[in-house]
């Protein structure tokens, strides 16, 4: 059989490919290009071979043609057993692809470094785990190249899975779906140390992906992350000048941590982020409570040697199983395109750099990069190199022919000897390169141009040298409605901050892996409009720029914030640049803090930022080769540059900061000059804020809403809130408050937008949380509902006590509703709590008792008048009579004129008929009675104003004060 002859090979369709039914086979297999098969039909068998030869059948076979077009379900299997070739059983020897893994001490543990397990088809993946915390990366790049830019082609997409903690997202989708803020800022912190490391002239797009597929709540996944991007790049094909890895650094005590846990960072001082090589830094952000430069300094040295640990350990994993590099596809820029561009446009360049302003040296630029290109794309450049060179080389060539001793040769006409042809002047040929190479090209000559301004005549574009500042000036209040507002203006640099103050339901809600809710009570927005830069462009969803540049200025500003207890606000600032040309994200930093003071917030300081950019190889421009540090740098600056080191903070220290390198990196010594220079710079920038014209308010708007803060009895904190909110709704309709907010330990926050109504919801909240007492006496309460056996009365809302009929008045009533209805008010007094909390109220404790009474005579009388109508007809008979003569309104009984201050003391006998009214009156100190007897229609009147069934109180005036009676 052919199968028996070891010379040849077949080809086996999958389709063919059976397990037998009385034995168990497994289908292993050595072999790498896997990816080739469909994804449904992946096997794997020993026996086959990654060749490039082509296999011959024999002419014999018959079925060769039906099986050659199915590339993808054949394959070249050598000879095994003539019954089922290349398919091992279980029992014999297995291969399997046994991953490359690596422990590297990273602090006080060790991360573990996997590859070669999980993603084979990748051009390059990684699993790092630290603790429980497992991230998985990989690194892909397209075959063919894409347009060549000045941009390299990458993309990072980081993503955290609800499932890497067990849990699945609160919302309606239970899918994964847009980026979060802090995941876009993960992203950021991977793309940021690599592209530095990426050559000039690679233009496949690379791809980078990241997930967290196990969060333990302890370790960190994102410097996790950083150090897992750079060891897959470095283990793929795409080329970069070496290893990236990252850490965490924080600040607990006076003692340093490599990547502390997140418990430990909840006592740090300091979160540093930092990523680099072995040899330098490339990348830095971190923030923290005014450190000094010197501590910070000390920082990164320690996370240097952290990182330069990691690489040495992952160069070793690279040599094992890292993958040749592509450097072949890297396709540069003729080199002598840079001497033609600079000869063209060379002093009409050096022109262009001088012009001060942003817009007019952009235009120019443009003007002028238009013009290379015309020349060297389209019309064809001839170098004034090249053609004096003809003139130089071939005329000296047809003199000493002539000047030879032989006999000149007519051209066309040949001799006995050699052929001689007269030699021509020969044209220059014109170049023409492309468009992309010509732009490319442009834009580092224009780069180079600069930097050689600045190092070699100590002066920038805009006329400052390396250390001056722009011109600041800066002014509050522009928004009348706004909370706060302030415009910073710095140079071509412009942020217009607004301030809005709020209570917790403005407060920003953060969906993070751990299960429990985060909610930020400060939060800074960065808008950066394309209008800021005089172009047209994209308006929408903010871009990962302008995500980064808001979370650097709102941590820079954080530290200043006044705690929740002294300030209950949530601060929200809202930063638009309205012009740009650098730092702006700096100048953002400096107008929020004025916006903050401006809407009354308690800030601890003035924060002032600013932006350290760097020349790092000046001997290439005429220096003597140390690096020159740039304060305050513009956009072209930054562009051109080596550096972007952002440094926020006040004269004592430093709150964030954020450092981007466009270089193979820095040093220790490079930074520390960096961040001295920036802390003078701070100091000149907090004195400028100063003069602010006019100045922040640093009160409260009228507009910005009113919060009381008030404590109950947290047992009382469910009869706020009410059955499913009812309670708590109808106080926020009913007074017309924005909001009330409670909490477990009795905190109550009550969010208005005008005192009265504050007043009001609070009153309300103090009845149905006060703990009343026997013997309390409430006023004007409200008759709720009436019973048989008594009255309803709501001595505070939502507190209800019942008034029995025996308590009601201090005669007796059949009915309750004979005397009162609902709606009518009294004044009642608590005699009792039972057991279970109810309240029992009392009317007639609070009546006055029958017997003798001593009023004044202007009550008596005036009660009198008040309650029967009979008293109005005995004054026809001048028994009882009110004057409104004299001074002091008089009264006058029987004809008897009494003073106001007199009182009269009612006698009566046993028989209630006959009844004395005696007066006492002051003279002269003393008091003098005169008994007055009143007639029968006196007596009338007396009867009917003791008798008090029918008569309601409906005044809101105690009648019991101190225990004594009054009367009206």
């Amino acid at each position: 059989m052919l199968a028996a002859n070891p010379n040849y090979s077949f080809h086996v369709p999958l389709s063919k490919l059976r397990a037998s039914s009385s034995k168990k086979f497994k289908i292993i297999s050595n072999f790498s290009a896997i990816n080739c098969f469909p994804r449904s039909k992946k096997i794997h068998i020993s026996s086959i071979q990654p060749s490039n030869a082509v296999h011959r059948t024999p002419k014999t076979r018959k079925n060769k043609s039906r099986n050659s077009g199915n590339l993808c379900n054949r394959f070249t299997i050598g000879a095994c057993l003539a019954a089922e070739p290349g398919i091992q059983s279980v029992d014999a020897p297995q291969q399997s692809f046994a991953p490359y893994s690596i422990k590297i001490p990273v602090g006080d543990r060790h991360i573990l470094v996997e590859t070669g397990h999980i993603g084979r088809q990748a051009s390059a993946a990684v699993t790092v785990t630290d603790g429980e915390t497992v991230i998985y990366t990989t690194v892909c790049f397209n075959d063919d190249p894409s347009e060549p830019t000045d941009f390299f082609p990458l993309s990072v997409h980081y993503q955290e899975r609800f499932s890497a903690a067990g849990r699945t997202s609160g919302g309606f989708f239970k899918r994964e779906g847009r980026t979060k803020d802090h995941e876009v800022l993960i992203c950021r912190l991977i793309d940021r140390p690599l592209r530095p490391t990426m050559p000039k002239g690679f233009y496949h797009e690379t791809q980078i992906l990241s997930w967290v597929l196990s969060y333990d709540g302890l370790h960190p996944p994102d410097s996790l992350a950083v150090t897992a991007a750079g060891i897959a790049v470095a283990l793929s094909e795409v080329p970069s000048s070496g290893v990236i890895a990252g850490v965490r650094i924080g600040l607990i005590g006076d003692k340093f941590v490599v990547n502390p846990t997140t418990k430990e960072m909840e006592e740090s001082k300091l979160d540093l982020l930092l990523a680099g090589t072995d040899s330098a830094v490339l990348m830095i952000e971190g923030y923290c409570d005014f450190l000094p430069e010197e501590k910070l300094l000390e920082a990164i040295e320690v996370g240097q040697n952290a990182v330069r640990a990691i690489c040495m350990a992952v160069e070793s994993l690279v040599k094992k199983c890292g993958k040749p590099k592509l450097v072949d596809a890297i396709k540069l820029p003729p080199p002598e395109l840079y001497k033609h561009v600079e000869e063209i446009a060379g002093d009409e360049l050096v022109e262009a750099l001088q012009i001060k302003e942003k817009i007019p040296r952009r235009k120019a630029l443009s003007s002028l990069e238009a013009k290379v290109l015309n020349i060297l794309t389209e019309e064809g450049f001839v170098s004034k190199t090249e053609s004096s060179l003809t003139s130089e080389v071939l005329l000296p060539d047809l003199i000493e022919v002539e000047d030879e001793d032989e006999e000149v040769v007519v051209d066309g006409e040949v001799d006995e000897g050699d052929v001689r042809i007269k030699p021509a002047a020969k044209k220059p040929v014109p170049m023409l390169y492309s468009e992309v190479d010509v732009k490319l090209v442009f834009k580092d000559v224009s780069s180079k141009f600069l930097r050689r301004r600045i190092v070699e005549g100590g002066r920038r574009s805009d006329g400052r040298k390396p250390e001056e500042l722009r011109s600041i000036n800066s002014c509050c209040g522009l928004l009348p409605r706004a909370h706060g507002s302030a415009l910073f203006t710095r140079g071509e640099t412009q942020s217009l901050a607004v301030a809005t103050l709020g209570d917790k339901q403005m407060a920003q809600r953060i969906d993070n892996l751990v299960d429990e809710e985060e909610f930020k009570r400060f939060y800074l927005q960065y808008s950066f409009p394309p209008s800021c830069v005089g172009e047209a462009g994209r308006a929408g969803a903010p871009s990962r720029r302008e995500i980064g540049h808001g979370m650097l200025a709102e941590r820079a500003l954080e530290p200043i914030l006044p705690s929740e207890d002294e300030f209950p606000y949530t601060v929200r600032v809202e930063s638009t640049i309205t012009e740009s040309n650098g730092s702006s994200s700096m100048a953002s930093v400096c107008g929020g803090c004025l916006a903050l003071q401006d809407a009354g917030v308690p800030v601890r300081s003035s924060i002032a930022g600013i932006a350290m950019g760097m020349v790092l190889n000046t001997e290439d421009f005429g220096g003597d080769g140390s690096p020159l540090i740039l304060s305050d740098i513009t956009g072209g600056e930054d562009a051109s540059g080596d550096m972007d080191f952002k440094v926020a903070g006040n004269d004592d220290g430093i709150t964030a900061f954020q450092m981007d390198i466009k270089v193979t990196g820095i040093t220790l010594s490079v930074m520390r000059q960096a961040l001295l220079q920036a802390k003078e710079g701070r100091k000149h920038i907090l004195v400028e804020m100063s003069k602010c014209s006019p100045p922040p308010s640093k009160k409260l708007s009228r507009y910005a809403p009113i919060i009381h803060i008030m404590k109950v009895n947290p047992d009382k904190v469910n009869m706020i809130i009410g059955s499913g909110g009812k309670k708590v709704k109808s106080i926020i309709e009913e007074t017309g408050v924005e909001s009330i907010e409670t909490q477990d330990d009795g905190i109550v926050k009550i969010t208005a937008k005008d005192l009265s109504s504050l007043e009001k919801s609070k009153a309300i909240i103090s009845n149905l949380t006060m703990v009343p007492k026997i013997g309390d006496i409430y006023r004007n309460c409200e008759i709720k509902t009436i019973a048989p056996y008594g009255v309803f009365v709501e001595i505070a809302p939502g507190r209800e006590g019942l008034c029995h009929i025996s308590e009601l008045s201090a005669s007796w009533l059949a009915k309750a509703e004979d005397a009162f209805k609902a709606g009518d008010r009294v004044d009642v007094k608590l005699i009792e709590i039972n057991e279970k909390g109810q309240l029992r109220l009392s009317r007639r404790a609070l009546l006055p008792e029958p017997g003798p009474e001593k009023v004044s005579t202007k009550q008596r009388i005036g009660n009198l008048n008040k309650e029967t109508t009979d008293t109005q007809k005995a004054d026809e008979k001048g028994k009882l009579k009110k004057t409104s003569s004299g001074p002091k309104n008089d009264v006058k009984v029987d004809n008897v004129e009494l003073p106001e201050d007199s009182t009269l003391d009612v006698k009566t006998d046993d028989n209630d008929k006959n009844k004395t009214v005696e007066a006492e009156t002051p003279m002269d100190d003393k008091f003098v009675k005169k008994s007055i007897s009143p007639g029968k229609d006196a007596t009338e009147t007396n009867k009917s104003r003791f008798k008090r069934t029918s008569t309601k109180s409906k005044t809101s005036e105690s009648p019991v004060v101190n225990g004594e009676a009054k009367v009206g």
